[in-house]
């Protein structure tokens, strides 16, 4: 007998959601049957206390009150815990897209029962779902936090540094030469703040802080648009709440405000 579960719906990179209603019903539930073939749908863990899936489809189906939404909006909408469900669910349905045929021998792979995993059954091959650690730092230098802005982002906002862990790198290391590439600046003091799976595509983003060390701002052509250093007061434009980003720029600036208030 077919179990009604929660259902992460994409098409067309949306997803299916009900925005007016309740956090409980804001994906859609209902039987497998009624949305997607149980062979090609992703388990995606739990939502609510009920088993979830995720399906891409070539259209959605007419449900009232239904609305095709983009990932980001996801957080706005429902909140954090919603948008880390479909964030797991798109990343999913990309890597079983993107693993139907093995990389060895070129036959198409099928995905094995009860694990994350599509295998090749001509010579055994397994491709499990790519994650992409990347590491974010903010350099502060007392008040001031080092703020830049890649061409790749929305007009005026700046955010942390970042970029992605080479093979053979330490986490540790990678902050240190993204920093030194990307603006030209030591850093000293390093400490783990968080992490936060990114699923645009498939990333992990591990954040950091770290103390100013020496050296003067030299963006990097191509990487880096502009970087300076801001005040509490005189910030620029900053990146969405969903992100990490923003949640390490805020920790910085309650750090700053706390040390004002207990300054004598």
């Amino acid at each position: 007998m077919e179990q009604a579960v929660y259902w992460i719906l994409r098409c067309q990179q949306r997803v299916l959601v009900f925005p007016g209603r309740e956090t409980e019903v804001f994906f859609p539930a209902g039987l497998p049957s009624a949305f997607a073939d149980l062979a090609t749908a992703v388990p995606v863990g739990e939502w609510l206390g009920r088993p979830c899936r995720a399906a891409e489809v070539e259209c959605f189906p007419d449900l009232p009150g239904g609305e095709a939404t983009p990932l980001r909006a996801v957080f706005a909408l429902a909140g954090g815990e919603a948008f880390a469900v479909a964030g797991r669910a798109t990343q999913l349905l990309d890597w079983q897209a993107n693993h139907r045929f093995c990389g060895g021998c070129g036959t198409p792979t099928l995905r094995l029962d009860g694990e994350l995993a599509m295998r090749c059954p001509a010579c055994g091959r397994l491709a499990y779902p790519r994650i992409s650690p990347a590491a974010m730092v903010l350099v502060r230098a007392g008040r001031r936090l080092l703020l830049a802005r890649s061409p790749r982002f929305e007009p005026g906002v700046y955010s942390a540094l970042a970029g992605f862990v080479e093979p053979g790198e330490t986490l540790e290391q990678c902050v240190v030469r993204e920093v030194r590439e990307e603006v030209g600046v030591e850093i000293a003091n390093l400490r783990y703040f968080a992490s936060q799976p990114w699923p645009f595509p498939d990333s992990l983003m591990i954040a950091f802080l770290a103390d100013y060390a020496g050296g003067a701002i030299v963006p990097q052509p191509g990487e880096i648009e502009a970087a300076d250093w801001f005040t509490p007061e005189t910030l620029p434009l900053l990146p969405d709440p969903v992100s990490i980003a923003r949640r390490l720029i805020e920790a910085a600036l309650d750090e700053i405000e706390t040390a004002a208030k207990a300054a004598p």
